[in-house]
């Protein structure tokens, strides 16, 4: 059973997806990811995308943690309704609407924002077996609504290796977690 670590409600026990078609981001890593983006000072009253959102447990924890604004983009079924109940719970907590889900494919969703949409963090978790090439393709789709300073974190197989960065997008540090390598990315 997944939760949310700290914050405003911290300690709640979230929706999980069910099956096994979803592999959640377990709580060590969770925590070494929000550790470091407390330490670089972006969640305070951040707008943050989470995509491939899963059960949206990391968009939640951002909005635990001081978030202004939560969008959780997922495409399937059982997920996005995960999603849904996450989010209500944490808006619930927080006693107005931070999260939002959005049920939708991240191509489509990013292709669709309005031009002046702005993130400073962005949480990606695609599934491992997500190719290169669709990747660096929504990451050139994303760099025009970073804002300034954002700060991107893709989570991949740390079987994987290191995916060639887009244009306007650079990595400044990467951690391995057994399994999980997360990569961490600025706007350049």
């Amino acid at each position: 059973m997944s939760r949310i670590i700290a914050g405003a409600a911290g300690g709640t026990t979230l929706t999980n997806v069910p099956g096994q078609a979803t592999r959640p981001t377990t709580d060590r890593v969770k925590e070494a990811l929000f550790s470091r983006l407390d330490a670089y000072n972006v969640l305070a009253g951040a707008h943050v995308l989470d995509l491939f959102a899963g059960s949206g447990s990391l968009g939640v924890e951002a909005a635990s943690r001081g978030a202004a604004t939560v969008d959780l983009v997922e495409s399937a079924d059982r997920a996005a309704a995960a999603c849904r109940a996450n989010a209500e719970a944490m808006n619930q907590v927080l006693g107005w609407t931070c999260v939002r889900v959005h049920r939708s494919k991240v191509e489509t969703y990013l292709n669709r924002v309005p031009e002046d949409a702005l993130w400073d963090v962005v949480l990606m978790d695609p599934p491992y077996p997500l190719e290169d090439a669709p990747l660096v393709t929504i990451l050139s789709t994303l760099v025009p609504h970073l804002a300034e300073g954002a700060v991107v974190v893709l989570e991949r197989s740390s079987r994987s290796g290191e995916p060639d960065w887009p244009d306007g997008i650079e990595r400044f540090a990467h951690k391995k977690y057994g399994e999980t390598r997360l990569w961490y990315l600025e706007p350049v």
